[in-house]
């Protein structure tokens, strides 16, 4: 017989009857009925129940057994009685009787629970993540990762991609965040980063000839931590093609997308690739208050301020005599009550503005009625004119927000996903998908005035070069997200591949032609020499995973994350250098005041 198993903890049946096995595993509980032991033993693959009388020549060891031991048992299999039969279990026809036991590894006394589901600070959690990984849940999440990314990989392969590895020591690169630095022994006073993506390495695949591309690439970030975000390194599915538009790329990548998700959301609708809207950047923001909107919730909020202008309503006519301001209704079927009214109001309050106007329909002596303040402020007229292009009727309310869109925008857009939640609109048991398209290449920083990318420096502008010659901020980049649920799954564009343009688009962002060729030389050198058109994205696997487990907190599928502030406590990073690394590296720490 083997060392430690003959049999996993799932694979016993009935059909064992009679037969000794051995097991090894881990006690996930022990309970005494009556002077006899039961042991739920557990491996990574099951449970089989266990157990030992005071017959057995072990029980004296049996019952110095405690939660988490890892122990070795041989015994007999026998059939339990059809009143004992667990049915939640493979194993549940059958219990194995103890003749022989060895402690594998006894444990001290635990900080956390394995058995059961109780609730535990995320510190102790991370700091001992080996046990909080043993838990049932986290199994489950664990095994589910690895299937969506061989998932992944199969679905690629079938579309006649080939995987390629790219560095992960290289050149500094703006991406948008904070490079990690790496110092260099070997060349004092200069660093590598890490990669914040391949993203000039795959560029600089399709010069090289190579048609399609993919990689489960790992992407090092310096980045304030967020629930769904790690703030340190994370796993993407890298690709680029070459020859192709931006609705190539979408074709290509959105099967194998839905098809994860068909294939481990549990049962949850997934639209039909072709079917997923493809809306402007411009359109998200206005419509949904975000650029990775959540269309399982069907509110769409719309711009009212013809309705407020020159109105009784002080507040927002003052307000549109400004230029740049609008006033924008977030609609709320079934929401016509004081009650959820005030307490949408109140929200706002909360997330920093005055409050939300609102207006209320109701039956009054079997006729329709308007009611709120702003509904007696601008009057019958107009309160009805806002119901009409609202579509809504009695039952239902409308909430109202005005300004400049950025000083509200993003407030709306909370407001939108929690009067979704309240009201029961949004619907849980979909996955729904779009493309946001039509990125702004460049933002305007409101402090400094600094011109800057709004998002990936790489990507081609709508009109190329000439597209360049006048205002910045107007200009458009072949660029694409696609939002699934209120998150942002996949980022890509269609790639800036000549020379000439991608020094203007720099020049735009106040780099000079000399640090483009200092910072970017190597692709721009490759560019010289017939770069091909080419386009991909990138999709967060660490979110499409979290998706799937439908868990907010991407700890939750991550094997070894680090906390909230970007700290391992299971390992102690980061950690203080020794004198002779500083040395080595030709470093000095400067100590802070």
């Amino acid at each position: 017989m083997h060392a430690y198993r003959s049999h996993t903890c799932a694979d016993l049946t009935k059909a064992n009857e009679g037969e000794t096995v051995r097991l090894s595993g881990w006690v996930n509980r022990i309970r005494d009925h009556g002077g006899i032991l039961f042991i739920d033993l557990r491996d990574h693959y099951g449970i089989t129940q266990v157990l030992c009388d005071p017959d057995s020549p072990v029980f004296a060891s049996v019952e110095k057994l405690r939660a988490e031991w890892c122990v070795r048992i041989d015994g007999v299999v026998k059939a339990r009685d059809a009143s004992l039969v667990n049915p939640k279990l493979p194993t549940g026809e059958i219990e194995v009787f103890i003749r022989d036991l060895e402690v594998l590894g006894a444990s001290d006394e635990l900080p956390l629970m394995v058995f059961g589901d109780q609730e535990y600070p995320e510190e102790t959690r991370l700091r001992y993540r080996y046990l909080d990984l043993r838990r049932e849940a986290m199994q489950r999440n664990m095994v589910l990762r690895s299937d969506v990314v061989s998932s992944i990989r199969k679905r690629m392969w079938a579309q006649d991609f080939r995987e390629f590895q790219t560095p992960i020591i290289t050149a500094s690169s703006p991406e948008g965040a904070r490079d990690f630095l790496v110092p260099s022994r070997l060349h004092p006073g200069k660093f590598y980063a890490l990669p914040q993506a391949p993203q000039q390495f795959k560029q600089l695949i399709m010069v090289s000839g190579y048609d399609k591309y993919f990689q489960i690439a790992p992407c090092f970030r310096d980045e304030d931590p967020r629930a769904d975000r790690s703030p340190t390194d994370f796993y993407q599915l890298d690709l680029e093609m070459s020859f192709v538009t931006q609705q190539d790329v979408f074709d290509t990548v959105a099967p194998v997308v839905a098809g994860v998700f068909e294939e481990f959301g549990g049962g949850k609708k997934v639209d039909a690739p072709e079917t997923w809207e493809q809306i402007s950047y411009a359109d998200s923001a206005l419509w949904y208050g975000t650029d990775k909107p959540d269309l399982r919730n069907p509110i769409k909020m719309q711009v009212v301020s013809e309705h407020f202008a020159g109105s009784g309503f002080a507040i927002f006519a003052k307000l549109l005599e400004q230029d740049g301001t609008e006033i924008r209704a977030i609609p709320a079927p079934t929401g016509g009550s004081r009650k959820f009214c005030d307490r949408m109001n109140a929200f706002a309050q909360k997330e920093g503005l005055p409050g939300m106007g609102y207006i209320f329909w109701r039956e009054t002596d079997g006729q329709m009625e308007a009611a709120g303040p702003l509904a007696k402020n601008i009057g019958p007229e107009r309160t009805e004119a806002i119901r009409q292009q609202l579509g809504l009727g009695v039952g239902d309310a409308a909430f109202f927000l005005g300004g400049k869109p950025a000083s509200f925008e993003r407030v709306a857009g909370r407001a939108r996903t929690v009067i979704g939640e309240e009201l029961g609109l949004t619907d849980k048991n979909r996955f729904a998908f779009a493309w946001i398209v039509d990125f702004p290449m460049y933002e305007k920083d409101e402090t400094t005035g600094k011109i800057d990318f709004s998002h990936n420096p790489f990507s081609m502008p709508q009109g190329g070069l000439e597209a360049l010659k006048g205002d910045p901020l107007k200009v458009l980049g072949f660029q694409y997200d696609l939002a699934c649920n209120g998150y942002e799954l996949i980022s890509g564009a269609i790639r800036n591949h000549k020379p000439e343009i991608m020094f203007k688009a720099f020049e735009l962002a106040g780099y000079g032609e000399d640090e483009v060729r200092r910072r970017f030389g190597g692709m721009v050198n490759a560019f010289r020499f017939g770069a091909p058109p080419h386009g991909g994205c990138a999709a967060g696997i660490d979110r499409i995973v979290m998706l799937l487990a439908d868990t907010a907190n991407i700890r939750e599928v991550i094997m070894f994350p680090m906390n909230q502030r970007a700290e391992d406590l299971m390992m102690g990073a980061p950690s203080e250098p020794t004198s002779d690394q500083l040395m080595e590296l030709s470093l000095r720490v400067i100590p802070q005041e």
